[in-house]
């Protein structure tokens, strides 16, 4: 069955050779019960781990079934082990996590038996040994002699042809030893058995075969008994272990010992909350930096907006917007845009003042600091820094405010839309980048459309064939509303009389041209009234000093000017990542667009910033993996023997480098899942954490894939380089802990 010709075992060690034997000649056959003695260092434990693959050889040739071993690979010693060898050894090689079950399942599993055949097997083997009252006891509450006895089922469940014994009763007491030869003995009728032992009077009555060794070569080979041996072994015929049970034993190998799983996943998540906090602050200086640009025209320079007008230079239809709203990535669509380039001023009419960029309340992210959400249409929130002088009075007294739009260049207070604030959102203090907003409804983003209309148009009045040109910086000729002007009519500043042969302009015409990016827009009225210091209060309701020049019609009739279809509206996109697809999808249905982060002008010193914010994130990501594979290192340096022994059960490299991956992708993806589950509860506001809160805003789906990806990939390449590192030896060695 085994047989040795002239083998030899060296030692190398910092150029020092050592014998491990020399020049062994043995035959073994199917059968014999052997035992190998002699004094400690003689070499027999040594020849034991060659017979059974756990170590190679350097001269001569070992023969299996007549077969040469010489050429062997670690693949093929381990297919070796896996046919031919169930091993016994001194210290037991149990796994004192598992359960006697377990430990004894454990060989079946890796020999690819399924799961429902395995049950029976195992419950007739623990019986055999005589341990079913312990099968769910783990090994490491038993003693001594369950411990063996539990290796010797170990070893038979395998049902190779020969066991190999190193100091089995080594460890144990008189009737143990007693107990477990009496065992072996019994399994020596159709197998071979090989002990090594340093008390052979404790086990010579059970022999039919004694060697003794010394100083490594055989002085002794005596037959103690007759007995019915074969020379030929049938072969185990077993497979790899299936997908299904490497899952369930990674698994088991993942929370069968707390404490080592706590420690691994406080590492993992360590690294996996790390990561993602310097992915997203990477996230957002990359965000603060594509808004860090300036353009004079365009004050809202957020980063999913793209200005939109239709190529034929008419005005947007409601079928229109509708069409642009079926598009996948739009957000929300702000019909009059230039509302956003524009700065507004809401006013109590008694000091209060708020200065800030109107917004659509449908472009508000997040929740309010202060207050609520608007309910209704004359309700607003605005978003400004917390130390802003009013800002804490202002707080204290929400919903209870009302405030007006107030013009900017005139000073005008429009009481025709009161609002009440009701919500406040407290910008980052330590970002002063951008404005602040103030959110409205669009029903009054509508009625706003009049005075920006104004700004931007260029007013020129007719009169008495002389044009005048009308504008904010200009009292004269600037045009205002009055409800007592009729429909068709203008009250002017008495002064035009002066500009009229017969000193009287009333019943003369006047004519206001309005023209602007857009639209042309006439409108041919006649002077009704002229107004005076004295009866400009009854006329239109009106100071003097502030308001002569300026020339009062109708409201309808100034509606006809400006009340005007949106000509150019911006689209905010929910993926700024796919700003440029949406955009493209709007150009093909038949709009031209403009990017406005495109349009921005960064700072070099922003550019700088943002290289240097990649350079650290990657440096960071390095950083990250070579401790957290180090500390690994350390925490598992303990399972080194658990993996040793899986290799000496007959487990592939392959099989325990998978087993491993197995386990630190589990712990991985808990601790992944478990920041998950914390980001969400931030984000919905049943935990506060600050520090966690910049993942929760500048983080999006596709970002959670892409650090989910990296952080699995971190963790395969660092099981993949410890297991480089602790399969590099012979099974053997690592569990000596050579590694």
């Amino acid at each position: 069955m085994l047989e040795l010709k002239n083998v030899s075992k060296f030692y190398y060690n910092k150029g020092v050779i050592a014998t491990g034997f020399s020049k062994v000649n043995l035959k073994l056959d199917i059968g014999e019960f052997i035992a190998i003695t002699g004094e400690s260092g003689s070499g027999k434990s040594t020849l034991l781990n060659v017979i059974s693959g756990l170590d190679t050889y350097e001269e001569g040739e070992m023969y299996v079934n007549g077969k040469e071993t010489s050429h062997y690979s670690e693949k093929d010693f381990e297919d070796f082990r896996r046919k031919y060898i169930g091993n016994i050894f001194q210290t037991f090689n149990l796994v004192n996590s598992y359960t006697v079950y377990q430990n004894i399942e454990l060989v079946l599993l890796l020999n690819g038996y399924k799961k429902r055949k395995i049950k029976k097997k195992v419950i007739e083997l623990i019986k055999k040994v005589d341990l079913y009252k312990f099968r769910n006891t783990k090994v490491s509450k038993l003693s001594g002699g369950q411990k063996q006895r539990v290796a010797i089922a170990r070893a038979l469940a395998k049902e190779t042809p020969i066991i190999i014994a190193d100091e089995p009763t080594g460890n144990l007491d008189k009737e143990a030893a007693e107990s477990t030869i009496k065992l072996l003995s019994e399994i020596a009728k159709d197998k071979l058995v090989v002990i090594v032992t340093h008390n052979y009077e404790q086990i010579e009555k059970y022999v039919t075969r004694k060697i003794t060794m010394h100083d490594g070569r055989i002085i002794e080979d005596k037959k103690i008994k007759e007995t019915k041996s074969t020379a030929k072994a049938n072969e185990v015929e077993y497979k790899n272990i299936t997908k299904i049970n490497r899952l369930r034993l990674g698994i088991r190998n993942t929370f069968n010992i707390k404490t080592k799983f706590i420690l691994l996943f406080i590492v993992f998540l360590f690294m996996t909350s790390a990561i993602m906090t310097q992915y997203a602050n990477s996230r957002k200086q990359k965000h603060l930096s594509d808004i860090d640009g300036s353009n004079y025209l365009f004050r809202n320079s957020s980063e999913n907006r793209i200005v939109i007008k239709k190529k034929d230079n008419t005005p947007f239809s409601s079928e229109n917007y509708a069409q642009i709203e079926n598009l996948n990535n739009i957000d929300y669509i702000v019909k009059d845009d230039a509302l956003l380039d524009n700065e507004i001023s809401l006013t109590d009419k008694k000091y209060l003042s708020i200065y800030g960029n109107a917004s659509s309340i449908k472009g508000f992210k997040g929740n309010v600091d202060v207050g609520r959400m608007p309910e209704n249409d004359n309700e607003v929130i605005i978003e400004e820094y917390e130390d802003r002088y009013y800002i804490k009075e202002l707080a204290e007294n929400l919903g209870n405010t009302t405030v007006y739009l107030m013009d900017l260049y005139t000073g005008a207070i429009n009481e025709k839309i009161p609002m009440q604030i009701v919500g406040i959102k407290y910008m980052d203090s330590s970002l002063y980048y951008g404005n602040n907003n103030i959110y409205v409804s669009d029903n009054i983003l509508n009625q706003m459309r009049f005075q920006i209309n104004q700004r931007y148009s260029k007013i020129k009045i007719l009169f008495q064939n002389k044009y005048y040109e009308s504008n904010i910086y200009n009292p004269y000729f600037k045009i205002k509303t009055s409800e007592n002007v009729p429909v068709g009519k203008a009250y002017v500043s008495n002064d035009l009389n002066y500009e009229v042969p017969s000193g009287s302009c009333k019943n003369k015409p006047i004519k206001i041209e309005i023209d602007n990016l857009y639209y042309k827009e006439e409108l041919e009225l006649k002077i009704a009234r002229t107004y005076t210091k004295y009866n400009i209060k009854s006329l239109v309701g009106e100071e003097y000093e502030m308001n002569n020049g300026s020339i009062y019609i109708n409201p309808e009739d100034y509606n006809k000017l400006f009340d005007k279809p949106s000509y150019q509206s911006s689209v905010f996109v929910k993926e700024v990542e796919l700003l440029r697809d949406t955009g493209a999808e709007l150009e093909n249905l038949g709009y031209t667009t403009l990017i406005i982060k495109d349009t921005l002008t960064k700072s070099g010193q922003a550019q700088v910033v943002e290289i240097f914010q990649t350079i650290v994130t990657i440096f960071l990501i390095i950083t990250l993996f070579f401790i957290t594979y180090f500390i690994i290192k350390v925490i598992l340096k303990s399972r080194n023997t658990y993996f040793a022994t899986l290799r000496m059960l007959g487990a592939t490299r392959k099989i325990s480098k998978q087993l491993l991956i197995i386990e630190l992708l589990i712990v991985e993806n808990l601790a992944y899942l478990i920041s998950v589950v914390v980001i969400i509860l931030q984000a919905k506001q049943i935990i506060n954490l600050s520090f966690i809160q910049t993942i929760v805003d500048y983080l999006k789906i596709k970002d959670y894939i892409i650090l989910y990806i990296i952080l699995i990939v971190m963790s395969y390449i660092i099981s993949l380089k410890y297991a480089k590192k602790l399969f590099k030896n012979s099974s053997i060695k690592t569990y000596n802990g050579e590694v």
